[in-house]
């Protein structure tokens, strides 16, 4: 189960991402436009996703996904980091949040990080 100091170390390793505390918690940003959050608790990350997906993971995955009241009128879902399998479900959930965020220079420059991989 990826931990808080898993998602820290995950986001760094995105391209051009930094941290910034806001609202009293990590937040992870691409050229400066956040993509991740890592609320108080530590039990949970909060990334983009379009409202139409969002709404379909919440129904599909209700042990792992879900809306907070305060964020249902954007485009974010919260994720249980222990519903998790690994590092790497962790880090294709913050690689489609970073490429939602990220300019297109950088989406040119990474065009296959955040997508789905062949099978």
């Amino acid at each position: 189960m990826p931990e808080a100091e898993d998602v820290r170390r995950v986001a760094l390793s995105l391209p051009d991402t930094t941290e910034k505390i806001a609202w009293s918690m990590p937040t992870f940003r691409v050229a400066g436009k956040m993509f991740a959050t890592l609320p108080e608790d530590e039990t949970s990350i909060a990334v983009r996703c379009p409202k139409e997906e969002r709404d379909e993971l919440v129904l599909a995955e209700p042990g792992k996904f879900w809306i907070a009241d305060h964020e249902a009128g954007f485009a974010w879902v919260r994720v249980r980091l222990a519903a998790l399998e690994d590092d790497d479900e962790l880090r294709d959930i913050l690689a489609d949040s970073w490429r939602q965020a990220a300019p297109p220079r950088l989406i040119d420059a990474y065009p296959d990080l955040g997508l789905p991989s062949a099978d």
